[in-house]
């Protein structure tokens, strides 16, 4: 832990670093062994195994009634549930009982007694403030125990360990993999262990109610978005209540310094004129907190909270061991629904992720060691699954390795099983296997694409050691193309390659580079290796029998998009990915059924695209 960090953690709270050196020995092995084991799922297994040792809890409930918490009656209002759509919803009515203080309480008792198991029972409960687990505690909700958290952001800036004057008490918290003090997530655990988020069944919910207004304007999380940047997007037009002018995380902030020159100013002329870029428009708050990253700006000095737009994850646990999350439906979050950072043994297992709103991830581990993705259901207005490992200069917690995703069910979202975009710290060792990616919602709201990477010359890092296998697609993905516009120059022109949706499988390693002012990191992709994907067909409403609109888009960096100091470093192409045993149907673009650039050895065998079986190795650099 850096001396910042340091300074700004509570001095009660568990270290991030205390399981580091048993953590690093076994980091060191399991790569090894995932590079040269003839069988890789062997190494899967071996993670299922270490991660799968139930956690123990005292037997002992603390019951939340027991400290105050009170039933609240409900309400019914106008609220936005997806992008576009708006419907009646319950919610608290107005003067519902707190139960923020009850349930504090009964998780302090929980943690002094030595634990144990924190009831909630089945009713609804309003929550105004953050739940922030400790140690040695299993937060458990009842079956019919509804959780339905404040949508006023200003509850959320109430409670945290840092005092930050007009902007709040807030929370240590990674936003978009860059540290920041903002927002409390709802749930929220810091340098914790032994700790638990359970359920009975998907009636035991927790409620972000993300898109319930809280002014008079009919703003709501979700406003905050602001403009939406993917062409020929499906489902995804508008965001809730936002008009241009109004303010986001993509609107220019008075509040943000006018130069980086008043904030960092050990840097050279030519680093802050590289790092703000062309305009005001890094004095948004989603552009000025990479700014700061790259600035080298501390911790206490990235404020944000009050008076500005970064949306805070729903449940994120940073630097935690030994985490269960099970049985239960998280729906409605501002943003991101679980965001674990470094933390080391996570299982999470048979929770329903559903939530359609801007950024609604289903769950984004960041540098974590050992994750167990098991038999869970992701519904999302983002990516259902998306391993992240820091941004910017932000990678001290390292890469994001050896997670297993198996038995689940992906349905509306913009990648099923994604990779990155923040991966600026690496990503190796992640095994998928034994998923259907259902896309019931084919026709009106579609997944995106099924298997996805995303990265560029800004987020860099690396992914290897990637092994996919047994993936049903019985609805194909969505049939029509979305892009992202490149940049000038670049020999790949704007408005053509499908990277944002269309394809199975999208490596996309120039990923929405107008957003990124530094592009000074390439980044390195290998070790790829996919088999047994059966895609099938669906009928669209003019008439067309289609999988997809590609079956594979894979654009490898592009060296033009660099920015940074002569010599540019080594600008690699994608090397050793292998596609075998797999349909992909039959795609709507059967004239170029796969896209590639800067490509080496893609080998398909025993391949099926509309028809037509394919073995053969390509490069395209």
């Amino acid at each position: 832990m850096n001396k910042e960090h340091s300074m700004t953690i509570n001095t009660q709270r568990r270290s991030l670093m205390k399981a580091l050196p048993a953590a690093a020995g076994l980091t060191l092995g399991v790569q090894a062994r995932a590079a040269t084991a003839p069988d890789p799922w062997l190494q899967a297994q071996a993670i299922i195994d270490r991660v799968s040792k139930p956690l123990k809890f005292r037997k002992q409930n603390f019951i939340v009634t027991a400290y105050g918490a009170q039933i609240c009656t409900m309400a019914k209002v106008k609220a936005w549930i997806s992008f576009e759509e708006q419907d009646v919803v319950d919610t608290p009515a107005a003067g519902s009982p707190d139960c923020y203080a009850a349930i504090k309480a009964a998780i302090a008792a929980c943690h002094e007694a030595g634990g144990g198991r924190v009831l909630v029972p089945a009713g609804n409960w309003y929550c105004a403030g953050p739940i922030v687990l400790l140690s040695n505690v299993n937060l458990h909700l009842s079956a019919g125990a509804q959780i339905y958290f404040s949508n006023n952001p200003a509850d959320y800036a109430k409670y945290g360990d840092i005092d930050c004057g007009k902007h709040g008490k807030l929370s240590i918290s990674r936003w978009q993999s860059n540290d920041c003090l903002n927002f409390s997530s709802m749930i929220y655990a810091y340098g914790q262990d032994n700790i638990a988020l359970t359920g009975d069944d998907w009636t035991s919910t927790l409620n972000g109610q993300g898109g319930v207004p809280f002014n008079e304007q009919g703003d709501c999380w979700w406003t905050w978005k602001g403009k939406l940047k993917t062409l020929n997007a499906v489902a995804q037009g508008s965001t809730p209540n936002f008009t241009k002018g109004k303010m986001s995380e993509n609107t220019e902030n008075p509040l943000n310094a006018e130069s980086l020159s008043t904030i960092a100013p050990q840097l050279a002329e030519a680093e802050r004129l590289l790092i703000q870029g062309e305009g005001a428009r890094w004095r948004a708050d989603a552009q000025y907190l990479p700014a700061l990253s790259e600035a080298g700006v501390p911790l206490s000095k990235r404020v944000f909270g009050m008076g500005h737009y970064l949306r805070p994850p729903m449940i994120q646990l940073i630097g935690c061991t030994n985490v269960l999350l099970q049985g239960y439906h998280v729906t409605h979050t501002p943003f991101w629904q679980h965001h674990p950072v470094h933390c080391r043994n996570i299982v999470i297992r048979k929770v329903h992720c559903e939530s359609l709103g801007p950024n609604s991830d289903g769950f984004d581990p960041e540098a974590c060691d050992h994750v167990l993705i098991d038999g869970c259901t992701f519904d999302t207005g983002d990516d259902c699954i998306a391993i992240k490992a820091g941004k910017d200069l932000d990678t001290q917690y390292g890469p994001s390795q050896n997670i297993v995703i198996q038995n689940c069910t992906m349905q509306s979202g913009h990648g099923a099983v994604t990779l990155g975009s923040e991966m600026a710290g690496g990503i190796q060792n992640v095994y998928a296997q034994n998923l259907v990616f259902q896309n019931i919602n084919w026709a009106t709201n579609p997944l995106n694409t099924a298997i996805r990477l995303k990265t560029n010359l800004n987020r860099g890092g690396y992914l290897r050691n990637f092994y996919v296998r047994d993936i049903s697609i019985p609805n194909g993905v969505q049939t029509s193309p979305s892009f992202y516009a490149s940049l000038p120059g670049s020999p790949i022109q704007s408005k053509t390659v499908a990277t944002a949706a269309g394809a199975i499988v999208t490596f996309d390693c120039d990923y929405t580079p107008v957003s990124d002012n530094v592009r000074t990191r390439p980044p390195v992709v290998s070790n790829v290796h996919i088999s047994n994907v059966k895609v099938g067909n669906v009928k669209t409403k003019d008439g067309k029998v289609v999988s997809c609109y590609q079956a594979i888009v894979i654009l490898g960096p592009v060296a033009s998009d660099y920015n940074g100091p002569l010599p540019m470093p080594p600008v690699v192409p994608v090397t050793d990915v292998t596609i075998t045993d797999s349909d992909f149907g039959l795609p709507a673009n059967m004239e170029q059924p796969w896209f590639l650039y800067n490509v080496k050895g893609l080998t398909l065998k025993n391949v099926t695209i509309g028809g037509k079986v394919h073995n053969t190795t390509i490069t395209k650099l």
